[in-house]
């Protein structure tokens, strides 16, 4: 199938690009590629009646969405690395959540990914928590759960790292809620397009003492799409 062949060209080219995705993915290639395809049928099973993602055809949803969400993925691997170094006393896995996930972009991808954490998929929609605790069982994807309700009603300090794509814009609310979600040195990073529209969207936070550990616009290469891409890491203010 071309739409397969695609997503299967598109994970070689980022193990390609970074070699601690390659660390991640090589071992298993072959079920990383057959859950995220069970994935992909998923969404388009569902897709028209929960109006869950903006794709023209199944090519468009594996490069836009799919790949995009875990271009990234080295990235947030050598975060969470750093990040969870000193935790080597904790009994359970780390914990990520992903806001407002929708169809579980970019959650899923990452968790089938990252078997070594666990992720939280925060959605407020019901019919969208339903299919993605569809999915989870479908899909039997142990390291992932599905909380439906808003983020500001998440238990607060849970979260080593929360990520979010397509969510809501940064503002002050919004980053006070995503702090709070967060533990003691956790990270926040967001999934964003051009560097100049990100400067624009944080000029307005450079001055609130929440950005007091400031932020970093890291660019990633998405497969087949040629169009500027960044995580945006937030590291929350020291207390």
């Amino acid at each position: 199938m071309k739409e397969i062949n695609l997503l299967s060209e598109g994970v070689d080219a980022l193990r390609k690009n970074d070699k601690d995705i390659e660390s991640l993915i090589a071992p298993r290639a072959e079920e990383v590629i057959s859950r995220l395809t069970s994935y992909i049928n998923e969404i388009e099973l569902f897709n028209e009646a929960y109006g869950l993602v903006g794709a023209a055809d199944t090519e468009e949803l594996v490069v836009k969405h799919i790949l995009d969400s875990l271009a990234p993925l080295g990235i947030i691997s050598r975060l969470l690395t750093v990040n969870c170094l000193n935790e080597a006393h904790e009994t359970q896995k780390p914990q990520i959540a992903d806001a407002g996930s929708g169809a579980g972009l970019p959650g899923i991808p990452l968790a089938i990914a990252l078997p070594g954490f666990d992720f939280t998929l925060i959605e407020r929609m019901g019919r969208r928590a339903g299919f993605l605790w569809n999915t989870k069982a479908s899909l039997g994807i142990s390291n992932i759960a599905v909380e439906e309700g808003e983020l500001e009603k998440t238990s607060p300090e849970r979260f080593r790292l929360v990520t979010f794509r397509a969510f809501k814009p940064l503002e002050p609310k919004l980053l006070k809620t995503l702090f709070k979600a967060c533990v003691k040195g956790g990270i926040i990073a967001a999934y964003k397009g051009r560097r100049e529209k990100i400067e624009q969207e944080m000029a307005p936070l450079k001055k609130l003492s929440l950005l007091e550990c400031g932020w970093e616009a890291i660019p990633y290469t998405v497969p087949f799409l040629d169009e500027e891409r960044h995580l945006l890491v937030i590291k929350p203010p020291k207390t």
